[in-house]
């Protein structure tokens, strides 16, 4: 398990986030915008997790054995799901990270709905042990689809 570096979870806004990679702040948007940098959208503004912007910047991460450093990614396909599910869905996923401890890493979910083909994508990417335990929630979620 890596240590916790209790900066990594700082939040910080896009001026600064520009000031610290001497860009303009239009450039930092785009690239949140393109998908390029995580961000957390709050009212209208957004804000950047230090260690999500250190990783944009190419800052390399603390020395440890590739054990410490492992993730696993997860791609939930779900087709013949409504607009109502999906945006329930892009509700629970996110509250689920939320309460989770971030002792053990960094977790990363995205909820991806298409409309036009009522198909829904999560894509997880995180310590084993907390993907797991998402999956295992998620599995619970599409057998009361089936209900």
């Amino acid at each position: 398990m890596t240590k916790a570096r209790p900066w990594e979870h700082e939040l910080i806004t896009v001026a600064a986030a520009a000031k610290r990679l001497q860009l303009h702040p239009k450039t930092v948007l785009r690239s949140i915008r393109e998908g390029r940098l995580r961000a957390t959208r709050i009212g209208k503004s957004y804000r950047i997790m230090r260690a999500d912007l250190d990783a944009f910047a190419g800052v390399p991460e603390p020395v440890g054995s590739p054990a410490d450093r492992a993730s696993l990614t997860a791609i939930i396909d779900v087709p013949g799901v409504g607009a109502e599910i999906a945006r329930d869905w892009a509700v629970k996923i996110p509250a689920a990270l939320k309460g989770r401890d971030h002792h053990d890493g960094p977790m990363r979910a995205d909820v991806i709905y298409d409309a036009e083909r009522s198909h829904l994508k999560v894509v997880l990417v995180g310590p084993a042990g907390d993907t797991s335990k998402l999956l295992s929630a998620i599995r619970v979620w599409l057998e009361r689809l089936r209900s």
